[in-house]
């Protein structure tokens, strides 16, 4: 059978900008015939992911994460439909999902390393298993619970930088539902500020591209932060940082201002915003969602629980 499939064709560099050109669109073949134990599923959906930078990366800097290898199909989170099935759990029209689906057109999977998928949990909106209700939501979820310390009724202000992005916006709304009484978010653009604020329930918006955000973060939270949901570190982060309270957390989600460059993750901060961190004993520890899996299935759930009661807004 012919299929289409993406292929790395060539790296950026450590400290490279990724261009179309490192990819290739090919055409390949695969067998006809599926064994015992596998299933053909055709692809419906890929989720293309900030961390797959550090993939085009010989060494990824990472012992979780495999580089992809030039001239071989890339891969991550997949989800598609099963048109031929030779395993015993799975059936012709089963929706199925994966963390490493090739980025092919049709492929033949191993069945035993494939999720089942439920539409109706997240109302027919299959993709959303790989965003709000996939790793994506599971990030944002388990970053909160795990790293954030957030309370009920503990008056916490929550700050979330790249707050328009996939986990980001989640985040934002995840804080409140667990108990933030304020929620403040970081964005690239007006448009960006005006969705989080009038779609997303933020009380408020930064768009770091315009004026002081020292100044507008300390109009927009005059009592401090208490959590800082961090996506993007650089600048930004420093700049949060010097305005948390004593006893406040840094949930370290990503570091995307820094993947381009050729630095150590997590990234050690500025000496002056370090001294900071220490002085106010601000937790900022590693977050990987992948040690948590045992509690994957109780939130994944929940997530499609909120999406279902429209308490969590999806774009």
């Amino acid at each position: 059978m012919i299929i289409q499939r993406v292929v790395l064709n060539s790296r950026p560099g450590k400290n490279g900008v990724p261009v179309a050109e490192n990819f290739r669109l090919e055409q390949s073949t695969i067998a006809d015939t599926v064994q015992a134990g596998q299933v053909r599923v055709k692809t419906l959906y890929l989720s293309v992911d900030p961390y797959m930078r550090c993939r085009m990366n010989e060494d990824t800097g990472s012992d979780y994460l495999r580089p992809w290898q030039l001239s071989e199909v890339a891969d991550g989170g997949g989800i598609g439909v099963v048109e031929e099935s030779k395993h015993d759990n799975l059936a012709k029209g089963d929706f199925v999902t994966s963390f490493t689906w090739p980025w092919q057109t049709v492929a033949i999977l191993d069945g035993s390393l494939l999720q089942k998928l439920v539409p109706q949990l997240v109302n027919g909106r299959l993709s959303y298993f790989l965003g709000a209700a996939g790793i994506t939501g599971l990030t944002a979820l388990l970053g909160i619970r795990e790293k954030g310390h957030v309370a009920t009724g503990a008056n916490q202000t929550m700050v979330v930088s790249g707050a328009a992005g996939a986990c980001g916006s989640l985040a934002g709304q995840i804080g409140r539902l667990e108990g933030c009484s304020r929620v403040v978010g970081i964005a690239g653009t007006d448009e960006k500020c005006s969705v989080l604020v009038q779609e997303m329930g933020f009380d408020a918006a930064i768009n770091y591209k315009k004026g002081d955000v020292a100044k507008q973060l300390r109009e927009l939270c005059p009592g401090g932060v208490d959590v800082y949901f961090d996506n993007v570190g650089g600048d930004i982060s420093d700049t949060v940082i010097s305005q948390m309270n004593k006893n406040s957390h840094i949930i370290l989600c990503g570091q995307i201002s820094q993947y381009n460059k050729d630095v150590p993750y997590p990234p050690p901060l500025p000496p002056d915003i370090e001294k900071i961190q220490k002085e106010r004993n601000i937790t900022r520890e590693r977050f990987l969602v992948l040690n948590y899996m045992d509690k994957q299935e109780a939130s994944v759930l929940q997530l499609c629980q909120w999406i279902q009661e429209g308490k969590l807004k999806v774009r």
